[in-house]
């Protein structure tokens, strides 16, 4: 008996220790299990901050690309227009040779007169001379035989009359010569200061050219700096998506495995999809006239449509100041062309008061405000026209136009 209790004993003994063991492997099981899941959910977070934080980076780096673009395409516009100038300074230089040509050649011609007008009045004054000298070396014996032939006094006064018409017509041809060589003199006087302006005019526009292909020179530069920056932000952007792309990866092993460890369901994953905003409620919700709000919806009525540089088209392409002309055009409203001539539009007033439908006016770049610190504009040739930040660069000017 005393043997049997002792055997039971060691089997109850033996089944409690068992029964903790289990327990406890149980409970060391669960608490590992948990460890696990925590450890997952913690990877999982760094991934999802990673995953932001790359995105962040990459949407601010395709904000300023986006910037660049704008710039480049003003840059792109300036150039265009410099070349331009310099063309029309070139045709300017071109006509200014050929009437610099022309006045060479009146020049020649009035020299030729001039010499050929002076020759003839000392021609005439030399016969004048010789005439006056035979006249004078005859006179007094015609005389004398006058009044010995008995012709009488009155004959020879008739003859000395005669004598002296002459000498007044000579007299007179000659004053005429004078004057003829003196306004020839003073036209070819005038030639020449005519063509001393022309070279002047001319000079002055090799100076312009100069200057504008300078300028030509200095925005290609500036152009090809922007280029390079460019450059670089997509260098970066590619190395910042293949980083989120990795990381999403892993990302998603990791929430395959939460699923694992889990017994019922998985984490749920971020939304990646798109959404739209209501930009309608945000004009609304703006203060402002109701007029400006109809030109600010239906601006962006266009959003997503292309950027064509030197555009005016709603639907097929229009560039910055383009969108705004026609846009303003549509409604009854003459807008000057560029967006530099659009900056002195209407009337200014502090981007503060800003409200729907004002033009705000940056470096080389318009748009048009919807309110809620929103923009409609005409951005890139990648972009088209889309909504942005107003504050995205630097304000120049806010013009009320309604």
């Amino acid at each position: 008996m005393r043997r049997y209790l002792t055997r039971l004993m060691s089997v109850l003994l033996v089944l409690a220790l068992t029964v903790s063991v289990a327990k406890y492997t149980a409970e060391e099981s669960l608490t590992a299990k948990a460890t696990a899941i925590d450890k997952v959910k913690d990877n999982i977070n760094a991934l999802n901050n990673q995953i932001n934080h790359l995105n962040q980076n990459i949407e601010n780096m395709e904000e300023k690309q986006d910037i660049l673009e704008e710039e480049m395409e003003d840059l792109n516009s300036e150039i265009i227009n410099t070349m331009t100038s310099i063309g029309l300074k070139e045709e300017e230089i071109a006509e200014k040779e050929v009437e610099i040509e022309d006045k060479e050649s009146d020049i020649e011609d009035t020299a030729e007169q001039y010499e050929a007008s002076k020759a003839q009045a000392e021609q005439q004054f030399e016969d004048m001379v010789v005439r006056l000298r035979k006249m004078y070396e005859n006179g007094e014996e015609s005389g004398l035989n006058l009044l010995l032939s008995g012709a009488g006094l009155g004959d020879m006064l008739n003859r000395m009359d005669f004598v002296e018409s002459i000498y007044a017509y000579d007299r007179g041809k000659q004053e005429e010569y004078v004057n003829t060589q003196n306004l020839v003199l003073e036209l070819w006087n005038q030639l020449e200061v005519e063509k001393l302006n022309l070279e002047t005019d001319k000079t002055n526009l090799e100076a312009d050219r100069a200057a504008l292909e300078s300028q030509r020179e200095e925005l290609n530069g500036l152009l090809a700096r922007k280029k390079q920056q460019s450059a670089n932000y997509d260098a970066e952007i590619k190395k910042a998506k293949q980083e989120a792309s990795v990381a999403k990866a892993k990302l998603k092993q990791e929430q395959q495995e939460l699923k694992k460890l889990q017994a019922a369901g998985g984490g749920k994953n971020a939304a990646n999809g798109t959404y739209t905003t209501d930009y309608n409620s945000i004009i609304d919700g703006a203060s402002g006239s109701e007029l400006g709000k109809q030109v600010a919806k239906y601006a962006c009525q266009f959003v997503g449509n292309p950027y064509v540089p030197g555009g005016t088209s709603l639907t097929n392409g229009a560039d910055c100041s383009g969108f705004t002309y026609r846009v303003y055009s549509d409604f009854g409203y003459s807008l000057p062309r560029t967006s530099t001539e659009q900056r002195s539009a209407g009337k200014g007033v502090a981007y503060s008061e800003a409200q729907p439908g004002d033009l705000i006016c940056y470096s080389g770049h318009v748009a048009l405000y919807i309110g809620g610190g929103k923009i409609v504009h005409a951005s890139t040739q990648k972009t088209g026209i889309k909504i942005g930040n107003a504050e995205y660069r630097t304000i120049l000017a806010v013009r009320r136009i309604v």
